[in-house]
Formats: C-alpha cells, sequence, structure tokens
C-alpha cells in the first residue's frame, strides 16, 4: 500500500503562483510513475501531469509552459510548480500514484486551488 498527502493548495490572484507537494509513503518501492490531476466543480477529473521514476515527464495541453512537476526520490515527495495561474485552474488538485501498468493505483485526498479574477 501507498499512502499520498498532498499540500500548498490555497487562494490566489489570476497571474500568481503555487506550489503543490505530495508525500508519499508505505511500499514507495512500487511506484514507477506519479502525477497530478485536477477536477472542477462539474467536470471529470483530467490529467494535469505525470513524472516517472527515471524523469520523464508528461504534461496536459492547457499547463504547458506554467506547470513544472518534479519528485524528490530521497525525500518522496513530488512537486508542482504553478505560475501564471488563470481562474481556469480553480480545481481540487489530486495526487496519484502507481506503476506504470497501472499508474493511478493510489490517490491523494486531494488539494484545492483557487484562482480569482
Amino acid at each position: 500500500q501507498v499512502q499520498l498527502v498532498e499540500s500548498g493548495g490555497g487562494l490566489v490572484q489570476a497571474g500568481g503562483s503555487l506550489r503543490l507537494y505530495c508525500a508519499a509513503s508505505g511500499s514507495i518501492f512500487s511506484i514507477g510513475v506519479m502525477g497530478w490531476y485536477r477536477q472542477a466543480p462539474g467536470k471529470q477529473r483530467e490529467l494535469v501531469a505525470t513524472i516517472t521514476s527515471g524523469g520523464s515527464t508528461n504534461y496536459a495541453d492547457s499547463v504547458k509552459g506554467r506547470f513544472t512537476i518534479s519528485r524528490d526520490n530521497a525525500k518522496n515527495t513530488m512537486y508542482l510548480q504553478m505560475n501564471s495561474l488563470k481562474p481556469e485552474d480553480t480545481a481540487v488538485y489530486y495526487c496519484a500514484a502507481g506503476t506504470l501498468a497501472y499508474p493511478r493505483a493510489y490517490w491523494g485526498q486531494g488539494t484545492q486551488v483557487t484562482v480569482s479574477s
């Protein structure tokens, strides 16, 4: 089992920045890929970005150039640096982890990000 705990969400004005954190614990040796997902009210959960244990990254087109995903394997922590935030980035952001075959086997509880215009 893997436990994931997100933090770092909050309220920010458009154009501002936030950094999200996802701390992993448990059977972390099994994690091959981690990612950030978000869900806005009335919408489906969507991919924001993923990162493999080797450091390969993938981003949704809507956040490319504004968001940066990274991980510190020594600290068992994944980050999402969000710059130039827009009101449409408002959502609950979730951390997920798993193997390459099942990349979303584990989920965190989510952290709210609200961007005001």
